[in-house]
Parts: structure tokens; sequence; C-alpha cells
């Protein structure tokens, strides 16, 4: 493991453990002594890092409020309290997030479905566009203030970049945007269909965001 100080690759893999287990190195050009977390965000946590982890995916989830999350982890003999979860998520939740993004990586469909829904976020309303694929997978996400061309461009292009490809048709409700915003960002070869019915399986899609 190379030395998070020095950079140093020639590093010595010690014996001794961490008291959660994590294997501890030493390094011979800085003097150094550090573990596997060491330069990582999950540095000097107090719990395993795949169960702080678990405890926001669970936070963000499903609709579960931090003192259910701290109940259930106690349950399981890990005594943190709610705050604790607070903290985490703030901390985390961007993280997970990229890595996300990072595996749809050439994993949509051609077929994408895409609407926007009018949520509360932090006391602030905003507009979240949404799109999945034909098998109700998310191809991306993103919040906007307004619910105009320019929006939904950026929105097309983010999804776009998120996936690495561009789908054979695209389904979409009324709104007089999308049949510009689809051709400027991704071609005029893209099928451009509108109808609220085809669309509804993204609108029932969006019934999980909203309850949480």
């Amino acid at each position: 493991m190379n030395c998070p100080y020095c950079a140093e690759t020639m590093t010595q893999k010690r014996a001794k453990k961490t008291k959660l287990g994590y294997t501890t190195f030493f390094c011979t050009q800085c003097r150094h002594t550090f573990n596997e977390r060491t330069g990582t965000p999950f540095n000097y946590l107090e719990f395993p890092t795949d169960i702080v982890l678990l405890a926001v995916i669970w936070r963000l989830r499903y609709k579960l409020s931090l003192r259910d999350v701290a109940e259930m982890f106690l349950e399981r003999g890990f005594p943190f309290t709610h705050e604790a979860i607070r903290d985490w998520e703030a901390r985390f939740a961007s993280l997970i997030k990229d890595q996300l993004r990072v595996k749809r990586q050439g994993q949509a469909g051609k077929s994408w479905y895409v609407d926007e829904t009018y949520i509360k976020v932090h006391g602030t309303w905003c507009y979240l566009y949404r799109a999945i694929d034909h098998d109700g997978n998310l191809v991306d996400s993103m919040l906007s203030e307004k619910r105009n061309m320019e929006a939904a461009q950026m929105f097309f292009k983010q999804a776009v970049a998120v996936v690495g490809s561009i789908p054979d048709q695209v389904t979409t409700d009324g709104h007089a945007s999308y049949p510009r915003a689809i051709r400027e960002t991704m071609g005029s070869n893209v099928r451009h269909r509108t109808s609220k019915y085809l669309n509804n399986r993204l609108e029932q899609d969006h019934r999980g965001i909203k309850q949480r």
C-alpha cells in the first residue's frame, strides 16, 4: 500500500492491526505508521466503514428517521446516536452518489422515460428531473430551480455523460422544452415520443422519492 504521507510505494505491512481490525503499515521513507483508512474520508471513524455506509444507504433508500436507523443498528450491537448518522449522511452521501454514477456507465437501456417532479429540499421547492430505462433502472437525476429549456438541456447532457451512451428513443410528457432539448443535445436520430400514458411508469416511480 502506498504511503498517504509521502506517496512511497515500498511500505511494510505490520502484524498489528487497529482496534477495528484494519491492517497497519510502516513507511521506511518518512517513518510514519498508517492503516488502510489513513488519508481517506473514513479515517478516525469509530465504527467499521461498511457499517457506516450501510447506515447511510438505509437512511437514503428507505423511509426511516435518524432514530429508526440508530435503533436498528443498536439491535445489531452498534451503539451510535442519531446525530452520528446525520453527520455521516452529510459527509458520505455525495461519495455514494458519485460511486453509483460510475457504476451506471454503459448500463442504461436504449429506451428512456424522462419526467420532472416538484419536491421540497431543505425547505426550498425545486424540480427534480429523472430518467429511467425500459427495465426501470435509474439513468440519472438532477435538481433544478427552474423547469425550462436550459434545465432540460443540462439534464440530457448530464445523463448522457453519466451512462456514456445515447438512447434510441425518449418518452416524455407534453412539456414544450423536451423536443428541442432532445434534438440539440442527443441529435435528430433519437426518436421522441410524447404520451402521458406511456410515461406513467416514471410517474409511479416518482412516488418513492416524494414519500422519502
